[in-house]
């Protein structure tokens, strides 16, 4: 798929440019969302049941994890490809698009770390639609402060073994590889933390329970449990003490995904309102003819389209190597996710009673938007990083 147009290092200007083939890939996956993926969402949502026909849908079209190179069977897809897909498909199900953005989030460790023995074994299955991936950095005590990690590697012979519990783990369960962060020299700090390819057949892993949550309910969020979990010495993600770097450079690279979810529920919620304003009568009239109405509209439409052209060019950056990435990454991730609370929430009131009942989608769409301002890094965090990126 087409590379993004890249501009010099000292301006965005230039930095991505849309091609036909990112407009085809939109008009391709709207399609299959509409079609394959909407009409089931209220029902994942109010079951709190996988979307597996979102899977299978994704899978069968080749859009469940777009980013994998084609030397590993992947699609090789440019990083705005990879947000347009998550977009599109977040337009109609936050949780549906968990498939493509964690597919993305397990596995850009392994791209960017491991060594080719150990990307063949995981990322080929992956991108054969055989496995997914998740991803295992955080635990009760570490979210914020991932580097106070409690969970253990030890070198035993020809094994690393595994002890400890990591928690929020999207899609759990589900997937079957998952990357994790692991202490393997604790006198190190996070220069002791390496990353580790685990399988969910491995002896000493399980699954806990799944989580309660107010939304993203047909995606499965529960612990990991490591108990003496041994796994072959070869499935570590690049050298020792590397592993917390190798999760820093990820978040670069999937900082913008959770953007794309956060404009792609912000446009469905727009859509609908737009929709619901035309019909709804009040005084004889539309209330889409009043002007307070109208200028809720405007907001809500300036902002979304603000935060799409951010997260792309945030995909861009990252794509490029440029030495801002991580500060526009954490730019997009964290204005496009309070746009889209704002915009979801001002859904709900335009639908008045009726967006505050499950017989309309913006209730879901709103308790769905606020999960984008809190995983890969709460909007706080990403303030912090913006700012000492600015000051350094």
């Amino acid at each position: 798929m087409g590379r993004p147009t890249i501009g010099g290092v000292g301006t965005n200007s230039g930095l991505y440019a849309l091609t036909e083939e990112h407009e085809a890939i939109r008009e391709a996956v709207r399609d299959i969302a509409e079609r394959e993926i909407a009409p089931w969402a209220a029902e994942v949502d109010a079951d709190s049941r996988y979307p597996i026909e979102a899977q299978k849908a994704l899978t069968a079209a080749g859009f469940h994890a777009t980013h994998i190179p084609e030397e590993y069977g992947g699609e090789g897809a440019d990083a705005i490809a990879t947000c347009i897909v998550i977009e599109e498909v977040a337009r109609v199900d936050v949780s549906a698009s968990l498939i493509p953005a964690v597919n993305k989030l397990g596995s850009m460790p392994i791209i960017l770390s491991a060594d080719e023995a150990l990307k063949q074994k995981v990322l080929r299955p992956i991108a054969d639609g055989d496995a997914m991936i998740s991803y295992g950095l955080s635990e009760r005590e570490a979210g914020s402060d991932a580097a106070a990690m409690k969970t253990r590697a030890r070198l035993e012979g020809d094994s690393w073994v595994l002890d400890g519990t990591k928690a929020w783990i999207t899609n759990s369960g589900i997937s079957e590889w998952y990357t994790v962060m692991a202490v393997t020299d604790p006198e190190k700090g996070s220069g002791g933390i390496s990353a580790f390819a685990v399988h969910r057949d491995d002896p000493g892993f399980a699954v806990g329970p799944k989580e309660r949550k107010m939304g993203i309910k047909g995606s499965p969020t529960c612990e990991l449990y490591f108990t003496g979990c041994t796994i072959p010495a070869d499935r570590i993600i690049g050298a020792p003490g590397t592993g917390f770097k190798t999760a820093l450079r990820t978040l670069d690279f999937t900082r913008p995904t959770i953007g794309a979810q956060a404009v792609g529920v912000a446009q469905g919620a727009l859509d609908a309102s737009v929709a619901y304003v035309k019909e709804r009568r009040q005084f004889g009239r539309s209330i889409g003819e009043f002007q307070g109405v109208q200028f809720m509209l405007a907001d809500m439409e300036m902002k979304i389209e603000a935060a799409r052209h951010l997260v792309y060019v945030a995909a861009a950056a990252g794509e490029a190597g440029r030495p801002d990435a991580t500060r526009m990454s954490a730019s997009a991730k964290a204005f496009a996710s309070d746009v889209a609370m704002q915009v979801t929430t001002d859904a709900v009131q335009l639908f008045g009673g009726a967006g505050y009942t499950q017989d309309f989608p913006v209730e879901r769409m709103m308790r769905d938007a606020k999960i984008t301002q809190i995983y890969e890094g709460t909007n706080q965090v990403q303030r912090l990083v913006i700012a000492r990126s600015l000051l350094r």
